[in-house]
């Protein structure tokens, strides 16, 4: 028996899975013959998540607590040990979830190979549950899942000081486990009569059913021995799917007029039974469900706002389907989780009640890549005047997901407003799922700017600046001077040129005077000998050592004529009187206002500052290994450039 055994109570979250759990416990507990690696799969909706949600609870010692552990079968329960590493992938890229485990055991590595080694080399193994791998990554389609697998879990499952037990969809687990030596490693398939809880399946309906855990009050759920029938027949007819027996009762209780607990016709073996079997007894079309049901089954992170899905099933379908939508939220409802956002304004997503049901009905549709054309081109209909800073926050942040998928994405890339108002982390897992070959000059920029924005975690403005800055260096002046404009947004600086070259190791600003009019102002850079177009620094330097190149300060042409040795530094006491100070550190630089006391730009860069300066009149002359640039700093809240 798998499921649940007589003399025991069973797991108050789980209800069954009594094998599952042994092997788990035996795990955990590092038992004599248990393995160092467990992968437990199944097909979705068999029960993944919730075995795993409920094992955690027995292996935290304060959950634990309020679990009738005396009451249950001592082998299923795990000895009381220090709560294992989970690094929960949601939503998160795989160096993401490895740079949590790396926090949570404080190490010091500050590169991926670092990781693996700090842990390969501790006294004590370390135990490491990952949870939800399919629910890795900021974009369905950049199978971030696959990537977490290959590039996190198999390094440590081949770590040595590594207990680790990971949740994985069944093609991926096959993948992990057969990377790993025999022995090291087991599979638990739900689905494997080994490992399936049939009894527990029939329970679970039995529950769902019952007004005493909140069914509401109905023919069939108020008498307990049709309750249990059905509860039983529900069960029986589910396979091994928890998920096809929670469709079942939704349902039934969503639904209940003219349901006959007796007639199984009505039960679903499958999910894509309980679409189909649940759209007749309404009466409607499967295909009508289905379609309605399309615009959830493609939706990106937690679902769609509830005000788009008529206008994206629309576009899917081809036709209105306002009516349709009118007359079928039962029709949905047993297959549709709203979910309230404060943080947004109160406003409402609708997401799918299990990703299997979005699988069952994406294998459905005639063509996925012409679907999501149809909402790409739909969500970018519902920008309001084009302008990315009015659009709905998940259109902003997510029709590149969909453009992906539809394989639009690099004609997307040509448009500033979205580059700076679009969040950075899904944009950016978007853009790297594009071959390079496919990407435009804009799209490279904001590829190779993206780190900077995801690690400031800038918002709007800064995210801005970065990119003006990026722009310039990169040698897209229009793209820039849309961010200036366009975008009606009030950049604290203006990148007014970037010139790259290598070996910069010093600058300043200064004056060179002319024998007509008025000094001209000057960037002087300090390069390695032999830089095109540099001077030597002295008579006699014949090529060796140091050499300058001149620029103009505002403009960045080469004033090659201009003597260094004429050119003018700010004295003291002008650099004194500016109204502008410059502070530096290892890895910043800081311009900060004198009168106030105020940061108004504070600079980091993805490759280290070599050099900068302050003229009196706010232009900031910095040079990184990428080569040099300069900014003209303008009194405004503190920001961030690259």
């Amino acid at each position: 028996m798998t499921g649940v055994t007589e003399d025991y109570a069973p797991h108050p979250h789980i209800g069954g899975r009594v094998a599952a759990l042994r092997a788990l416990t035996a795990w955990r507990a590092a038992a004599p013959g248990a393995p160092r690696v467990v992968v437990l799969t199944g097909d979705s909706g068999s029960g993944r998540s919730r075995l795993i949600t409920g094992f955690l609870m027995l292996c935290d010692p304060d959950y634990r607590k309020r679990l009738p552990l005396e009451d249950m079968d001592p082998s299923t329960v795990p000895p009381e040990l220090p709560a294992p590493a989970v690094p929960a992938p949601d939503g998160l890229t795989a160096a993401q979830v490895l740079w949590l485990l790396a926090e949570h055991y404080e190490l010091n590595a500050t590169s991926t190979e670092g990781v693996y080694a700090e842990l390969a080399a501790r006294a004590e193994p370390v135990t490491v549950v990952v949870p939800d791998v399919d629910r890795a990554g900021p974009v369905r389609a950049a199978d971030e899942p696959a990537r977490l697998v290959r590039e996190v879990l198999a390094p440590l499952a081949a770590t040595e000081t590594v207990r680790l037990l990971a949740e994985v969809p069944r093609p991926l687990a096959a993948e992990l486990a057969g990377s790993l030596p025999a022995g090291s490693v087991q599979v638990v398939d739900l689905d494997e009569p080994e490992w399936a809880d049939p009894e527990g399946l029939v329970l679970h309906a039995q529950a769902a059913l019952d007004p005493e855990f909140g069914a509401p009050e109905l023919p069939f759920t108020v008498d307990p021995a049709v309750r249990l029938a059905l509860g039983a027949a529900i069960g029986s007819r589910a396979g091994t799917s928890p998920l096809v027996v929670q469709l079942a009762v939704n349902c039934a209780l969503m639904a209940p007029e003219g349901y006959d607990p007796a007639d199984e016709r009505h039960l679903p073996t499958s999910v894509g039974e309980a679409l189909d079997l649940h759209a007749r007894r309404l009466g409607a079309d499967p295909r009508t469900l289905r379609m309605l049901l399309a615009p959830l089954a493609l939706a990106e992170a937690d679902g769609i706002p509830v005000q788009l899905w008529p206008r994206l099933a629309s576009a899917i379908a081809g036709q209105d389907m306002s009516q349709a939508f009118a007359d079928g939220m039962l029709l949905v409802g047993p297959f549709v989780q709203p979910e309230e956002r404060a943080e947004d304004g109160g406003r409402t997503l609708l997401r799918l009640f299990h990703p299997a049901v979005g699988d069952e009905v994406r294998a459905g549709l005639p063509n996925v890549r012409a679907a999501q054309t149809q909402v790409a081109m739909a969500l970018l209909e519902a920008v309001p005047e084009q302008d990315w800073s009015k659009a709905d926050p998940y259109v902003r942040d997510h029709i590149a997901g969909h453009t992906l998928e539809a394989g639009l994405l690099p004609q997307l890339l040509t448009d500033p407003g979205l580059f700076v108002h679009a969040d950075p982390v899904s944009l950016r897992a978007a853009v790297e799922a594009v071959p390079p070959g496919e990407l435009g000059a804009p799209a490279r920029t904001y590829l190779r700017t993206a780190p900077l924005l995801t690690r400031t975690q800038a918002e709007v403005v800064l995210r801005a600046a970065l990119l003006e800055t990026a722009f310039v260096e990169d040698g897209l002046p229009e793209y820039a001077d849309a961010v200036h404009g366009r975008l009606g947004l009030d950049l604290p600086w203006r990148t007014l040129w970037s010139l790259p070259v290598g070996g910069v190791d010093a600058v300043t600003v200064g004056s060179a005077p002319r024998p007509e009019g008025p000094a001209v102002p000057v960037a002087v850079l300090v390069v390695p000998a032999g830089t095109p177009g540099a001077r030597p620094v002295g008579e006699d330097a014949g090529g060796a050592g140091s050499a300058v190149l001149v620029r103009g300060l505002v403009s960045g042409e080469d004033l090659g004529d201009v003597d260094p040795a004429h050119v003018l530094r700010p004295s003291e006491e002008e650099r004194a009187g500016a109204p502008l100070g410059l502070s530096r550190g290892a890895d910043y630089l800081r311009v900060w206002d004198r009168g106030s006391e105020e940061v108004v730009a504070a600079l980091i860069s993805d490759t280290p500052f070599t050099a900068a300066d302050l003229s009196p009149d706010g232009i900031l002359l910095v040079a990184t290994e990428r080569g040099a640039k300069a900014l003209r700093i303008r009194s405004a809240d503190p920001a961030i450039a690259s």
